[in-house]
């Protein structure tokens, strides 16, 4: 699965975090609509949007910093940032590594686009390197190509170096355009939401957060969000 901008007001967080330190936000800027970089080479999208307004309602400084998605993990867990807000499902292999917030987007449907409407069996399918997708392609039999990012995919089901791509549905929702590629096969729902990552030891920041979720959650701000991002069809809370 995708520059450093200042928001919000700094508190004291005694579990990893001394007084008026900023909490950094760590995402891949690389997998619109969740998370992309900008005309002015800002961190935008759905997650920025969220992200800063967990920030808000938990009194914290944050600031924004990309990282490649196949080592966002590896990066969060050595301290080149405090949060993995990258469009990230929560998963028991990744808990095995780090912790999650609740989640902030509700259990999401995963899609084939391919040239035509079918995906053979055997069929050779795209997906983005450590990603549930890809796990999924490799579990369920099929010939999996790993690209490094989203788009990169998508460009190989087009070129004919793979026969499907597979992803996050919301993701390749713009390259379904019907003239090109076409959704193929059955959803497929693959995790238990999308939620913050954090280090197994940053229990205070995991419930600071938390309790921002649910306050967004309580007061439909969450949902008016997805809804804006996602279309009136997005799964809600």
């Amino acid at each position: 699965m995708k520059q450093l901008i200042l928001s919000a007001a700094a508190l004291a967080l005694t579990s990893g975090f001394a007084l008026a330190d900023t909490v950094r936000m760590g995402t891949e800027g690389a997998y619109p609509p969740y998370n992309f970089i900008d005309d002015n080479g800002q961190v935008a999208g759905f997650e920025r949007i969220v992200g800063d307004e967990l920030c808000k309602r938990a009194e914290l400084t944050c600031e924004w910093v990309t990282n490649e998605w196949d080592s966002i993990i590896p990066n969060l867990v050595s301290g080149n940032y405090d949060t993995i807000i990258a469009a990230m499902s929560i998963n028991d292999e990744r808990r095995q590594s780090i912790d999650f917030t609740t989640p902030y987007f509700p259990p999401a449907a995963s899609a084939y686009l391919a040239m035509g409407a079918d995906v053979a069996d055997g069929a050779v399918i795209a997906a983005q390197t450590g990603t549930i997708q890809a796990d999924h392609v490799a579990q369920s039999g099929g010939t999996l190509v790993e690209f490094a990012t989203i788009d990169d995919a998508v460009a190989a089901a087009k070129n004919g170096e793979a026969d499907a791509v597979f992803g996050d549905k919301e993701v390749l929702r713009p390259f379904a355009d019907g003239q090109g590629l076409v959704w193929a096969g059955e959803e497929v729902f693959l995790d238990e939401g999308i939620g913050i990552g954090v280090r197994k030891s940053d229990t205070e920041l995991k419930e600071k957060l938390n309790a921002a979720i649910d306050s967004m959650k309580a007061d439909g701000s969450l949902n008016a969000l997805l809804t804006e991002y996602f279309g009136a069809e997005a799964t809600t809370f």
